[in-house]
């Protein structure tokens, strides 16, 4: 049987549910994210901010001097969860099979529901109905018989779009894209296959497999694949996140290496709480440096799995040591990979306080529960929550 599977994108998520609750904003251009007047970043804009060259992650420094009339609005998380409850559960009821990308998208398998709502293009379009009538919201949506066609197809008619893209027809459809529309082709990789001559996913069709694999290793044959629309990954719903992390932009840059190491331990134990929450213990953690003019540097560190916020610090910590800023940090981030269920006690093989400090923090994350973030904090901690009062 040929897969039927849906990608449905909200359109401009946050700001178009911002100009949803305020009438007063329809028609505006819409930024949301951090303050124009700080350092941080595009969270969203809409389509009328876009006219003016705004786009996500854009500093929020550039995008007020590119629109400088627009609707500046925080990022209030909180709400924009609940929409997303209300549209997944739209989907829901079109298929068990939703997987859930992000806040503002997801893969539907609609293979086999034809009985219940007719052919899979009349499903996506009563899908996009009812987000409209129930969320007074748009979605655009690619359906396709795999889920990388179907993300591709719904990029291509924003906003409020819906892309067919027929079985037997994958080749040709790809073919007059920019080899950028395939997974995996970023900045670098574009820049490569450009040396070979292909700009178009048509061009990377006509390369040889083998040719691909020689030059571009075990991603040439993911490529090659890719041209063709070629994808067997199965739709699965409420898959566990591959990892948790934090990031700071400073007001201004920063090149206090003390001032760097608090903040790495505030991220470090708020990633931990998180991976207690969830049931998971973390094997890997990587460290990001942003710089004044964006060159960013990562390093990363895999040990044995743990959710113990200090043993997350020192490894994060070695890391920071590793990379040595040679220049104030304009952003400090930290992440915690591979992810898999808590072995208690593993880390008192090699640390005897491990075991100690699991049972402290799960008496940590009770207060926390009952009486509010921040009741306990670690001693060094205090002094940056002063500084911030």
């Amino acid at each position: 049987m040929t897969r039927a599977i849906a990608h449905v994108d909200m359109d401009a998520f946050y700001a178009s549910v911002e100009q949803r609750d305020r009438p007063e904003l329809a028609g505006r251009p819409v930024i949301v994210g951090a303050d124009p007047g700080g350092r941080g970043v595009v969270s969203a804009a809409s389509y009328e901010a876009r006219v003016f060259g705004v786009r996500s992650a854009m500093p929020i420094g550039r995008a007020a001097r590119l629109c400088p009339r627009a609707a500046f609005l925080p990022v209030d998380m909180a709400k924009y969860r609940a929409v997303s409850v209300q549209i997944m559960g739209i989907l829901a009821d079109f298929s068990p099979l939703v997987e859930p990308v992000s806040v503002d998208e997801a893969f539907v398998d609609l293979t086999g529901t034809e009985p219940l709502f007719g052919r899979p293009e009349a499903a996506v379009r009563r899908i996009k109905a009812r987000i409209r009538a129930e969320a007074r919201l748009t979605a655009s949506a690619g359906l396709a018989p795999n889920k990388f066609l179907a993300k591709v197809a719904s990029d291509l008619e924003k906003p409020d779009g819906l892309v067919v893209v027929p079985a037997g027809e994958e080749a040709s459809f790809l073919a007059p894209l920019p080899v950028e529309r395939i997974w995996g082709v970023g900045k670098v990789m574009a820049e490569e296959l450009r040396e070979m001559g292909v700009t178009t996913v048509g061009q990377l069709q006509r390369v040889p497999r083998a040719v691909l694999a020689r030059r571009l290793g075990r991603h040439g044959e993911d490529l090659h694949a890719l041209a063709f629309g070629r994808d067997e990954r199965p739709v699965v719903p409420f898959e566990d996140p591959k990892s948790m992390g934090a990031e700071e932009t400073f007001g201004a840059d920063c090149g206090d290496l003390e001032r760097l190491r608090t903040t790495l331990r505030a991220q470090a134990e708020r990633v931990a709480a998180e991976l207690r929450d969830g049931g998971f213990a973390a094997a890997r953690v990587t460290l990001k440096l942003r710089y004044g003019d964006f060159e960013t540097h990562t390093r990363s560190v895999s040990a044995e799995p743990t959710q113990d916020g200090l043993e997350l610090y020192r490894r994060a910590l070695a890391l920071l040591a590793r990379l040595r800023p040679s220049r104030p940090v304009r952003l400090i981030g930290f992440s915690a990979s591979h992810l898999g269920p808590p072995s208690r006690g593993q880390l008192g093989l090699f640390e005897p306080d491990a075991v100690r400090r699991e049972r402290l923090a799960a008496a940590i994350d009770r207060l926390t529960a009952r009486f509010g973030a921040g009741t306990v904090v670690p001693a060094t901690l205090l002094s940056r929550r002063n500084r911030r009062g």
